[in-house]
């Protein structure tokens, strides 16, 4: 399995303070965690897409270009790649280019985002954000795969005799996830192609993304690439944590009732009790991160969103060293238990790469 983080790169209060941070000062925050990612020794950093007020993130590849630069084994990725309103014939160039500086340490997570305003911003229409979503990424399927494209569509002009630049390392295109937190077509998608799927575990109950990730694995069956238990899925999560369940309930608390996104509506308990989000010791994130294999099967990817709501850099970073040192280690040694042999470890460049020679062994030796 891969551990990691995500960052939605929110500005936000410090609510225990009053200061907010200057978007410079955010901006630099989020690269010092994703090298800190590294630094205690998790998989991947994933940074969201975002382009509106109070986030950052409206470069992605700018981002990630930089974390690639300072980084060794860090796999870079997105938690939202906007394929609504961004072209795909950019998001080929942009990640192909990417993959090249990073030596393949690059996958992209396919999302439509959660802010309806940022269509128009891009010349596009909410209400076919599903449609968007299904041309737009077939497209950037063939500009990776394939060297002049002719095609045409209804959401962009046409293309004859093109060739996007540069071409995929090696060959082969960055791994694609699939996102999303409500869309069985979302997950039809990536079923259709076996892709991953991303299920953004966080803001509801269980039993939705349960049903979500097995639509999934039997369509990803059903479409003939595999058993459904060798469906590749990825879940997010939230947590906090202190040596002692209280200290830490104590501190978060601040943050939690003021956050732009679940602030001033449940409490801190109740949003526990309905969502993945612990708040604890490490043991308590151990123990309830353990349990999403029993509700969702073995999976390849669990990535936690840490550096929300305005917690400080300074927080942060000890969170990480917590979730490195104290967390991850103990979840990797316990999801290795008893996975069964059939179970597909989450794609790397090597390993696709690996996977195309093994189909085509003349086309390796020639």
């Amino acid at each position: 399995m891969q551990f990691g983080i995500f960052s939605v790169g929110d500005v936000t209060t410090d609510p225990t303070t009053g200061r907010t941070p200057t978007e410079g000062e955010r901006i630099k925050a989020i690269m010092r965690i994703a090298l800190k990612a590294e630094e205690v020794g998790l998989d991947v950093f994933a940074t969201g897409e975002h382009h509106n007020p109070p986030f950052v993130p409206s470069s992605p590849t700018t981002m990630l270009g930089y974390v690639a630069a300072k980084t060794e084994r860090l796999i870079l990725s997105t938690a939202t790649t906007l394929i609504t309103t961004n072209d795909p014939v950019k998001i080929a160039e942009d990640y192909a280019m990417l993959q090249h500086l990073a030596d393949g340490r690059v996958d992209l997570m396919m999302g439509r985002g959660n802010t309806g305003p940022v269509y128009p911003w891009f010349g596009q229409d909410i209400r076919q954000g599903i449609p968007l979503a299904i041309e737009n990424y077939a497209l950037l399927r063939r500009l990776w795969r394939e060297d002049v494209v002719d095609w045409e569509g209804r959401f962009r002009t046409p293309l004859q005799g093109f060739t996007s630049t540069p071409r995929p390392l090696d060959g082969v295109p960055p791994f694609v996830w699939h996102g999303s937190i409500r869309s069985p077509e979302i997950a039809e998608q990536a079923a259709y192609y076996g892709d991953g799927f991303f299920a953004n575990n966080i803001f509801w109950p269980k039993e939705h993304f349960m049903r979500l990730i097995d639509l999934y694995r039997r369509r990803y069956a059903h479409y003939g690439h595999g058993t459904p238990e060798q469906a590749i899925v990825g879940l997010g999560g939230q947590v906090f944590m202190r040596k002692n369940s209280q200290d830490a309930i104590r501190e978060f608390r601040p943050y939690f009732d003021n956050a732009p996104v679940y602030g001033h509506g449940p409490s801190l308990e109740e949003f526990m009790a309905e969502t993945p989000l612990t708040v604890g010791s490490p043991q308590q994130v151990i123990d309830r991160t353990l349990e999403f294999r029993e509700y969702f099967g073995d999976y390849q990817r669990q990535l936690f969103l840490m550096d929300h709501a305005g917690l400080p850099l300074k927080t942060v970073l000890e969170q990480l060293d917590i979730l490195g040192e104290e967390v991850v280690p103990v979840l990797r040694k316990e999801f290795a238990i008893g996975r069964p042999a059939e179970v597909p470890d989450a794609p790397t460049h090597a390993s696709l790469v690996a996977a195309r020679d093994a189909k085509n062994p003349k086309e390796v030796n020639a």
